[in-house]
């Protein structure tokens, strides 16, 4: 199985979260290309589409779009990675905030 490492960034990434009405910081992400992430959207069913959106809402799905992530997402990115990528991504699912950047 391949690894992939999240980004730590040296400067904090502020991405706005329009139902918290606030922006999140974060030092650490991941770059999903634009067409894992519409595929991983896809795959969600309501329920967890709908939350996608309440953390996300008003974002465009395209490349350089900055995300916000959560526990959940990072569940679903990982099974995708491991699934469909045979790569496990270091870290992602330790509960600790991130962004994920759309490339």
């Amino acid at each position: 199985m391949n690894q992939i490492s999240m980004i730590t960034e040296v400067i904090p990434i502020n991405i706005q979260h329009h139902t918290y009405k606030r922006e999140c910081r974060y030092t650490r992400g991941i770059h999903i290309s634009l067409a894992d992430i519409e595929i991983i959207l896809n795959g969600m069913n309501e329920d967890t589409l709908t939350y996608f959106e309440f953390h996300n809402i008003a974002k465009e799905i395209k490349t350089g779009t900055l995300l916000n992530g959560y526990a959940g997402l990072a569940n679903i990115i990982a099974d995708y990675y491991k699934r469909e990528k045979n790569s496990e991504i270091l870290g992602l699912t330790n509960g600790r905030d991130f962004y994920v950047k759309i490339i």
